[in-house]
């Protein structure tokens, strides 16, 4: 792609809770799903903060709060309209997989975003939930169209460091 559009940046691979980044060196970290839910907030949180400048924005985007509430434990299934598990100390979710070792997956309520945010001196701009538009189908196993939308099955947050 850096070729087609003849724009040149460095590629850097790392995990999220430790980047091989100076502190304050990024005007934007972005997640798409990645480290927003295979890392584990309480690390990559800090560790985005670290290396944002000063009024640098935090972009990530993963399946929505009340979603992972709503999922039952079982690979392969859709959520559910009924509460499967608690809010109260959202954090690490275990999934049992057939095909390899178990998942781990980290969400967190939105309370609890929001502290681990003022924690690390970001300002919160935007909480964007997604739904799909009317005519929507997916071939996606975890969530059925018509449960997307009436409840957000994504939601992208958008923070500013102070």
């Amino acid at each position: 792609m850096q070729d087609e559009h003849e724009l040149y940046f460095p590629l850097i691979r790392g995990v999220g809770e430790q980047t091989p980044l100076p502190d304050g060196i990024a005007d934007l970290v972005i997640s798409e799903y990645g480290s927003a839910i295979w890392s584990d907030p309480y690390e990559w949180i800090p560790e985005a903060a670290r290396q944002l400048k000063l009024g640098g924005e935090l972009l990530f985007l993963g399946n929505s709060s009340l979603l992972m509430l709503l999922m039952p434990e079982v690979d392969g299934v859709a959520a559910e309209r009924t509460l499967l598990r608690p809010q109260r100390g959202m954090h690490r979710f275990d999934w049992p997989d057939d095909t390899s070792d178990d998942s781990v997956e980290f969400w967190l309520s939105h309370g609890d975003w929001i502290r681990l945010f003022r924690r690390n001196d970001f300002e919160v701009e935007d909480l964007i939930e997604l739904y799909p538009a009317e005519d929507t189908t997916t071939s996606y196993p975890f969530v059925t169209p018509d449960l997307a939308r009436q409840w957000p099955g994504e939601e992208v947050w958008r923070a500013r460091k102070r």
